[in-house]
């Protein structure tokens, strides 16, 4: 019983968390975005850059929202649920978390009002003001978040007294080992994110026939993103797991599906497929390329590091999932730079808003920013266990003592709730998407033409 309800309670944490991360994600690109396109406004005078600002301000503000309702759940939980975790880790955590709410919520929620509905009323240099400052909120939020996070799974500036976790140094909590890689690899991942939906967004239109100078900028714009970051996350990942193999070698093993690594001198194959079998110690049906996992994680042809059966059973983490997590993030990435190198040539051969099957494509890749980011959240926080805290305190020992029954009721009911709200504003923010930025212009047109004439027009 206890083994199941401390199943329910991690599987209740994993999907509001699932859920949670994706607004984030989404309003820090956006945000960034937004910056960019009132920038762009300014300089140029372009209308277009305007229109644009005025249609993706529309789903910012939707995100946000649900962002901030589905962040404060996660806070409550962490002392119903998680009550052990609080009692060791909350002289590191809870700071961590109030800085985040003091340095970066505030901030936003202070320049949100006027980057939303300042147009008309402060000056043009004031509203691009407080854009940038709604932008550089939602970095800072992410960038505590990931401190208290990467600190969980490489715990640093520390000392134990009493059974509680006591700060000695809090630039070494905070620029803990695995911090630096972190925060890159999640802020171009919620770059990426957004821009697959800008590009599935523009691609839904002119599939469509809605073809305008403000849907081939967002395509263009969200082509040049994927250009340029897919790359630079490429180059993040690998630093990531380099620095993960330093730190956490169970997890990169688990990540690898190996278990019994050759000798040194003959190298360690990648597995690209394979099943790994947590009870026999064995990955069944794995095809690998020889060699090119030592290079890709030592850098060397004859590298070699430990297999999942050189830790102890009860510190090793579910291979299966997180051998197929990562997999899932890393194809994904694949089909991304696949997406910004097919759009570059459709570009440079003038057949970029006509090509149909790139639109589609593109369409299709819409979603899987976002699934990829959570693919990742998945392989890290499933690689860490049963760690709550690597190697200072177990999950099982971090949990609330509830029983399986109440935890059950209330997983039904975090399905019902989020099914029904936040269902309902991803239902609306598709809508929302759907309509596209000629929406307004349309609808002012129409408005427009269908007024009664004043009298002084009717006289004219």
């Amino acid at each position: 019983m206890q083994e199941t309800a401390l199943l329910l309670a991690r599987i209740q944490f994993g999907f509001t968390v699932s859920f949670h991360i994706i607004f984030p994600a989404i309003t820090i690109g956006l945000a960034s975005y937004l910056a960019v396109l009132e920038g762009c406004w300014l300089r140029s005078r372009n209308p277009v850059f305007k229109q644009l600002y005025q249609f993706w301000s529309r789903i910012f503000a939707l995100n946000f929202g649900m962002g901030v309702v589905s962040g404060l759940v996660m806070a409550y939980e962490f002392g119903t649920n998680w009550s052990g975790f609080s009692a060791f880790a909350g002289s590191i955590t809870g700071p961590l978390l109030t800085y985040e709410v003091l340095t970066a919520f505030f901030l936003e929620a202070g320049f949100l009002g006027v980057m939303l509905f300042g147009w008309s009323k402060v000056g043009e240099k004031l509203h691009f003001f407080a854009t940038l400052m709604v932008a550089i909120g939602t970095l800072i939020s992410a960038t505590w978040i990931l401190a208290s996070n990467s600190w969980m799974q490489t715990p640093a500036g520390y000392e134990i007294v009493d059974g509680k976790v006591i700060p000695t140094d809090w630039l070494a909590i905070i620029f803990n080992p695995s911090f630096p890689y972190r925060l890159v690899h999640m802020g171009l991942a919620a770059f990426l994110s957004t821009a697959l939906m800008v590009g599935a967004s523009a691609a839904w239109h002119l599939l469509k026939g809605r073809d305008s100078a403000a849907i081939r900028t967002m395509l263009m714009m969200a082509i040049g993103m994927l250009m340029v970051v897919t790359p630079l996350q490429i180059i993040a990942g690998d630093a990531h797991g380099i620095n993960t193999l330093e730190h956490q070698p169970a997890k990169v093993a688990a990540m690898e599906g190996h278990w019994r690594n050759e000798s040194a001198g003959e190298g360690v194959p990648l597995l690209l497929f394979g099943w790994p079998d947590n009870e026999a110690e064995t990955t069944h049906f794995a095809f690998g390329i020889p060699h090119l996992g030592s290079l890709i994680l030592t850098h060397s042809w004859d590298g070699t590091f430990k297999g999942l059966s050189e830790f102890p059973a009860d510190e090793r983490p579910n291979a299966t999932a997180v051998f197929w997590s990562f997999r899932v993030m890393v194809g994904l990435g694949t089909l991304m730079l696949l997406l910004g190198v097919w759009g570059v040539w459709a570009w440079w051969r003038r057949t970029l808003f006509s090509n149909r099957r790139l639109l589609r494509f593109a369409l299709l890749m819409g979603p899987t920013g976002l699934i990829a980011l959570l693919a990742g959240w998945f392989t890290t926080e499933l690689g860490r266990q049963p760690w709550v805290v690597y190697g200072l305190l177990k999950t099982a020992d971090a949990a609330s003592p509830h029983q399986a029954l109440e935890l059950t009721i209330s997983l039904v009911l975090f399905v019902i709730v989020y099914g029904l709200i936040f269902g309902t504003g991803i239902r609306y923010m598709l809508r929302l998407i759907a309509q596209g930025p000629d929406h307004n212009i349309e609808t002012t047109l129409s408005t427009v033409r269908q007024a009664p004439l004043s009298n002084t027009e009717q006289g004219e």
